[in-house]
């Protein structure tokens, strides 16, 4: 005969539960003891280097004609005014105009948050609900007697904000603010490298306390639960931390399909954090458990050498599209593609990269723009053998006077990834 509990004891029993959930939940947490934060250094972008962003933005509207630039909330906002905000059906909108201070345009009852993040000197006013943020910017406009002038639009603005601004300033000629806003971005400053570099060391710390912690039966999604843990400790925001195993390789941004760490698996992992508004951007392949085949260390040795490649043809003032180019030279040569198909190179060589994971510009065919001082980009030439594995080698580089110079430097061989 079973005995029935009483109510009090069942109560009693599922008080028990949380802290039995709890237990486990903190038992299963990997130990990070070892990590501290190494980011406590760095320096966030300051007042001067901010006031210096507008001036530059002011010399190009009145090198390419513009009246002013109109930014929505992004990467480019926190830019030129360091207002962190999101996108919504409400605008909150930045204009930048060719002489004075910018403009902050918000909903009325937003305005304070707003200026929680404000970091320049700027006029800011608000619209009502049952008004439109563009009348406020069109009015702006009119009383500086810009709105006869072209205005810029910033590439990522949503759609309905430049028709609304046509409706309240018919004679302001809308045109892209590509000139403005890249010719700024583009070209990283020391302070700018200097982040970049921190959220560099962030990943690999990561990777290399993440490296000997991967286990046999462990899933993709598992590794990068683990990777993301050890870059947050880092004091990194972790971006992302694709882990691809075996033939969920050979998909560059990976598969549905469960695969787990075995023997002899390959895994490519692409992470990256950011640290104070910048980002990293790290791919390493490699043979967790077992050794690598001979297939598996020539495709490696060939990517490894593809990246030298594309480094080797990015030189000031060679265009971007030419370092692509150089890297499927090469691969032809080897029997891969042509051009984009597969097995090879299925994606660009590298793409930019500062505030974004991904900005402009790419190092892919076709794009014209000539390499500076500044610029910084992955180096990414993976190759992909479908229904097989995939190998990606991935180390950003930033561009000076004197050729491109490494984030972080290249892994020795497939058995020394890190």
């Amino acid at each position: 005969m079973i005995a029935t509990p009483s109510r009090r004891a069942l109560l009693a029993a599922a008080a028990t539960v949380p802290l039995l959930s709890a237990g486990l939940l903190r038992a299963a947490e990997p130990d990070l003891s070892a990590l501290r934060d190494i980011t406590t250094g760095a320096t966030p972008i300051g007042a001067d280097e901010r006031a210096r962003r507008l001036a530059r933005a002011q010399a190009l509207m009145a090198a390419n004609g513009l009246g002013a630039v109109l930014i929505e909330p992004g990467s480019s906002m926190l830019y030129f005014t360091g207002v962190r905000w999101g996108r919504s059906e409400r605008p909150t909108l930045a204009i930048l105009p060719r002489e004075g201070a910018p403009l902050i345009v918000t909903p009325f009852f937003e305005e304070p948050s707003v200026r929680q993040t404000l970091a320049v000197p700027a006029e800011v006013r608000v619209w009502q609900e049952d008004g439109n943020a563009l009348a406020v910017v069109a009015a702006w406009l009119r009383e500086r007697r810009l709105d006869r002038l072209p205005i810029g639009i910033e590439e990522t603005v949503r759609v309905f904000i430049p028709s609304d601004l046509a409706r309240y300033a018919p004679d302001a000629r809308q045109v892209g603010a590509n000139p403005v806003v890249r010719g700024c971005r583009m070209i990283k400053t020391p302070a700018e490298l200097a982040l970049m570099e921190t959220a560099t060391k962030v990943t690999l710390a990561a990777y290399h306390w993440l490296a000997p912690r991967i286990e046999a039966g462990m899933s993709g999604s598992a590794i990068g639960a683990l990777m993301n843990a050890a870059t947050t400790r880092l004091g990194g925001d972790p971006e992302f931390a694709l882990a691809l195993i075996g033939p969920a390789a050979a998909l560059p941004h990976g598969s549905r399909e469960v695969h787990r760490i075995a023997d002899g698996a390959l895994l490519l992992m692409d992470c990256g954090c950011t640290v104070q508004g910048y980002q990293s951007d790290i791919s390493r392949t490699w043979v967790p458990r077992g050794t690598a085949s001979t297939a598996q260390r020539t495709v490696w040795d060939q990517v490894a050498h593809g990246q030298q490649v594309a480094l080797d043809a990015a030189r000031i003032g060679a265009t971007a599209g030419s370092v692509d180019d150089a890297v499927r030279r090469y691969y032809t040569g080897l029997g891969y593609g042509p051009d984009y198909a597969l097995p090879g190179l299925s994606h660009r060589t590298g793409h930019g990269i500062g505030m974004d994971g991904h900005e402009p510009v790419n190092l892919v065919r076709g794009e014209t723009t000539r390499l500076a001082a500044g610029m910084c980009f992955s180096n990414e030439p993976g190759l992909y053998l479908p229904g097989r594995f995939g190998v990606r080698i991935e180390d950003c580089f930033h561009m000076t006077a004197a050729g491109p110079r490494w984030f972080s430097t290249p892994p020795a061989s497939i058995d020394a990834p890190l």
